[in-house]
Parts: structure tokens; sequence; C-alpha cells
């Protein structure tokens, strides 16, 4: 094949067999850091993308992605409410529940927190609760038993366990009186414990929705419809096309509300730490400009040479970015191979270290994961690839317009 005039000396210049092995050193160690760099920021990246998925996956499977309430606080006709939101096709299921802050007792232990009265078969329609179950069921939530499901935490902190009886006193029916505070209160038996590995352990519990009707005196009604989504991203966006099928007679929030500041948090982090580790990439990039620097001096006769032979300055230019050129290319597409396997198998590797070496690097007890998160997203990688490229490319302008600025008597002179 017949290449260019200025690429195919460019490649000769990469090939050839340089006298000063000082250069050739230079070159592959901008090579190497480019494809260390870009290993590290894609492993990076891949790390802080599985723990933003964990963080979603935990968080959102038990809130609601979208909530449906009425404007005078109760919900009634909850019935009718979810078949006509499930004419959306972005809802996969509905649930409703009776909510109220309570105070959980155990044996002189007090935790306030959340009690949600839920039906056990809805449930699993917009939550991850029943296939996350430590102990028992949520099917053990039948109506008129007075059964109740603890988080794992508030568990652990009311040293309540399966089949003890938890005392709950309704806050929200709190009464004053002469003989002094007053508060409706109701004893369950638990029967389940839920471990989520989320906030959301430490102070919710759930029972059947008409035994919490009964304990907070609701006849009709609901407090809100929750609503899973299609794409818990786009709830923003699913809230008001509901919004518009209900035709604006209800309430809707979605779940940015209450979470947004926290993805947002994590989403300015990872901005961050991607534009820390490109200057990784950026000294690697410094060092194709020292390469091609010293390059163009030891050729400042190959130069003159190929100026006296009608070469422009634009071609000789271009030899020298070509040089460069390859350089940036070689350790961009290494350092992305090498990126995307250690992203791919880097939950394997800290595992064999935890069993070689008897360490625990994610504790159970101290993280929310038991295991190293990794989330690979190609268009991360692109990204990374085409800013490695584009860095290495830029650092080739300088040196190859210093070569062709060199004047061919200048450089012949002492020849």
């Amino acid at each position: 094949m017949k290449l260019p005039f200025s690429l195919f000396v460019g490649l000769r210049y990469t090939r050839a067999k340089r006298r000063d092995r000082f250069i050739s050193l230079i070159s592959i160690i901008s090579m190497v850091g480019i494809a260390l760099g870009v290993m590290v920021l894609i492993t990076v990246m891949s790390v802080m993308n599985g723990f933003e998925r964990e963080l979603r996956d935990r968080i959102l499977g038990v809130s609601p992605h979208v909530l449906v309430q009425d404007f005078s606080g109760e919900l009634k006709g909850w019935q009718e409410v979810e078949e006509k939101v499930k004419q959306s096709p972005q809802i996969l299921g509905a649930s409703p529940y009776i909510q109220s802050e309570t105070m959980f007792r155990h044996f002189g232990l007090n935790q306030v927190g959340m009690v949600q009265g839920i039906l056990p078969e809805k449930l699993s329609e917009v939550s991850v609760v029943p296939a996350n179950m430590k102990a028992g069921s949520i099917d053990d939530l039948e109506k008129g038993k007075y059964n109740i499901i603890l988080g794992s935490t508030l568990s652990r902190r009311l040293a309540a366990g399966v089949g003890d009886k938890v005392t709950l006193l309704i806050l929200s029916q709190t009464k004053m009186s002469l003989a002094g505070i007053n508060t409706r209160s109701k004893r369950f038996t638990v029967v389940g414990i839920f471990d989520t590995k989320s906030e959301v352990d430490q102070g919710l519990a759930f029972v059947h929705m008409d035994d919490a009707a009964s304990v907070l005196r609701i006849k009709d009604g609901v407090t809100a419809l929750q609503l899973k989504t299609q794409d818990v991203m786009k709830a923003y966006d699913t809230a008001y096309e509901v919004n518009d099928i209900l035709k604006g007679d209800y309430l809707l929030s979605d779940w940015t509300r209450q979470h947004q500041t926290l993805f947002n948090a994590i989403d300015m982090e990872k901005k961050i730490m991607f534009i820390l580790l490109i200057f990784i990439i950026m000294v690697a990039a410094f060092n194709i400009v020292t390469s091609l620097v010293m390059l163009v001096n030891e050729k400042q006769s190959d130069i003159a040479i190929l100026r006296t032979l009608g070469a422009s300055p634009a071609s000789v230019m271009k030899i020298f970015m070509t040089s460069g050129f390859i350089n940036g290319l070689i350790g961009t597409v290494v350092g992305v191979v090498l990126g995307m396997l250690l992203a791919t198998y880097l939950p394997d590797i800290v595992s064999w270290i935890e069993v070689t070496f008897d360490v625990r690097v994610f504790p159970q007890n101290v993280y929310f994961v038991n295991e190293l998160p990794t989330h690979l997203i190609m268009k991360d990688v692109i990204q990374i690839g085409i800013y490695s490229f584009a860095i290495s490319l830029f650092a080739t302008i300088y040196p190859a317009w210093k070569a062709s600025r060199i004047q061919p008597a200048e450089a012949l002179r002492y020849e």
C-alpha cells in the first residue's frame, strides 16, 4: 500500500533505532504513562459507577419512585387511581400504604421510626424488601394478626427478634389531658426482619394495611400510592405523564425531591475525580513533548535535507506529529484494554486478596456492600479514550511546529 509521504517518514522515525537510546526510553515512558493513566481512570470511574448503582438499587429499591397523594392528605379510592396510572407504559407496579411516625418499644429500649401499613401482595411490585428478608416472609403479615416486620438495624437496636412482642406508640395519636400525655399504643408480634443494607433498615417497619388502619383509626383511604417506574432516572418525566393521566387532581412527587442531593454529590465527586485523573494523562503527555523535542534536535540534518528536496514546512510538521501520534495511540489503546480488563476482574482480584491474606477490604459492619462493585460503562470508556488521544495529539503540536521552522542552511552549516 502506498502511504502518504509524511505518514511514511513519520512511521520510519517511529520504528527506526535511534542513536540516542535515551530518546527511545522517554518515548516508551510516555506510552506507558498514558496507558497507566487511562487504565487507572477507567478503573476508578467503573468503581464509582458501581457504588452509584448499588446506592441507587438499594435506596430506590425501597423508596417509591413516584408518589401519588391527595391534596387533603388522605387518598381515597386508591384502586381507581391505580387503574388509571397503570395506563402509562412507564409504570411497572403500584402499592398503597398507610404511614405514621411511631416509637418502637421493647424491654425498655426505645427507637423512633416510621411504620407502614402495606398489602403484602402489592409491596413486591414496588419494593426490594420481600426479596431481602433476613428472617420470615412478607406474607406473614396477615390481616388481624397484628404482626410486624422490622428493619435489621432497628431490630438490633431494640434487641427484638422473631417471636418477640414490640409495642408501637403512635405519636400522631398523642393527646393532652388533665391526667397527662396519653399516647395510643398497640403491641405487635415480630414475624420477620428485612435487610436491604440501606438507611431504611434503621427506622422502618411494616404491618398489614388493615391493622395499621385499625390502630390509626382510618376508616377509608390511604396515605399515598407508591409507583415503580420503568426507568428510575426518568421518574421526573414519568410523574408529569401520570399527572396528565390523572388530570392534575392529585399531588405527585418523585424520588428526586428526597434523594437528589445525594446523587448530585456522587455525580460531582465523579467529575472531580475524572478531572484529577486526567492530569495523570497530561503528565504522561509531557513526555511526548520531551521525546519529540529531542527527536527534532537529533533529526535536524534530515529535516534540512527533506526541505532542500522540496518538502514543505507543513509536511515536516506532519512527519513529527505522526511520530507523537503513534505514541499516544499505542498508549491509549493499551490503557483502554488494560482498564476494561481490570475493571471487569477487579471484584475477583479483591476477593482473592481477601482469601489469600485473610483480610476484609469491605467489612459488612462498616460498609453497605460486602464486595467491590464495578460497573463498566462503554460511554465512559470511549470518552476517556478520546480525551487521552486528544491530549496526546495536542502535545505533538509544539515540537512538530518547531521542526517545521528549521532552516536548511542553518541546520547544515556544521555538517
